[in-house]
């Protein structure tokens, strides 16, 4: 039995803890709501934003899974530099045997329809970016063994704004954009199988098997909704450049030995309609 802590334990970090409790781990979530952590899980009430966290001893593995709840600089400092710099200082050189670190596929900043791979090169583009890419490199000097999983667009249970979006009518698709995607359970699942790998390497990308064109997307789920039209728009040169398009390589995490619960949007998006 592992012990192990999930730090900024929303919607995803809640789900893995769960799962991990199931097998047989004793499980801290940690949020500034503690309340919601849910049981046999236990909870920790504390901000990462504050430099007096208290953390259980003697952990062995550590999930940083904190997101920022608003699309500013300084909520992307908080979330993924600031919060992770306390819990590392909180942690006062405990031995554990792994921290993993949630990224995201943003930090690339490839737009032509290229394929992506972990060895592409990531950059600071933007703010957000910026921030992403501090985080990850906290981790990865931590001097504790690390693991950077960055992940596509997360889709599942309560979060299914394309949906939402198909089925009022209010859709529209950019033409000859490629998206990247995941279901939240294949991402709780990448960490479980992460965890258990007798050597996890620094970065993983988490996609499903399939980079689509938007469109294609849409105009699938669609179908699948009865909903007659959706609108395509031409990108010009500004949203080409503004814009993510590029086809992100899974093959990685595959070859680790995953297993895909959902390997494209057509399985995932259709086990939510």
């Amino acid at each position: 039995m592992a012990k192990i802590l999930i730090a900024g334990c929303g919607d995803i970090g809640c789900r893995l803890g769960l799962e991990l409790t199931a097998d047989g781990h004793q499980v801290y979530g940690l949020r500034r709501d503690g309340d919601k952590i849910p049981e046999p899980m236990i909870a920790i009430s504390a901000d990462l934003t504050s430099e007096a966290l208290e953390l259980p001893s003697d952990l062995d593995t550590v999930f940083y899974t904190a997101a920022a709840g608003k699309y500013n600089d300084f909520a992307y400092y908080q979330a993924y530099v600031a919060g992770l710099k306390n819990l590392l200082h909180a942690l006062n050189g405990q031995k554990l045997r792994h921290l993993f670190f949630t990224s995201s596929t943003s930090v690339f900043s490839q737009n032509e329809g290229e394929w992506v791979t972990e060895d592409s090169l990531a950059e600071e583009h933007n703010f957000s970016s910026r921030r992403l890419l501090e985080g990850e490199n906290l981790a990865l000097n931590s001097g504790y063994p690390a693991t950077v999983v960055r992940f596509g667009g997360i889709y599942g249970p309560g979060r299914t704004h394309i949906i939402d979006l198909v089925m009022k009518g209010k859709a529209h698709c950019m033409e000859d954009v490629y998206s990247n995607r995941i279901h939240t359970d294949d991402c709780v699942g990448i960490f479980k199988h992460l965890m258990n790998l007798d050597k996890a390497d620094p970065l993983y990308i988490g996609v499903d098997n399939q980079p689509t064109q938007s469109c294609e997307v849409y105009e699938w789920l669609a179908e699948q909704l009865s909903v007659g039209y959706i609108e395509h728009t031409e990108p010009t040169e500004n949203s080409r450049t503004m814009r993510s398009n590029k086809r992100l390589s899974n093959a990685k995490i595959r070859e680790s030995g995953y297993e895909f619960k959902y390997p494209t949007y057509q399985e995932g998006y259709g086990s939510l309609i």
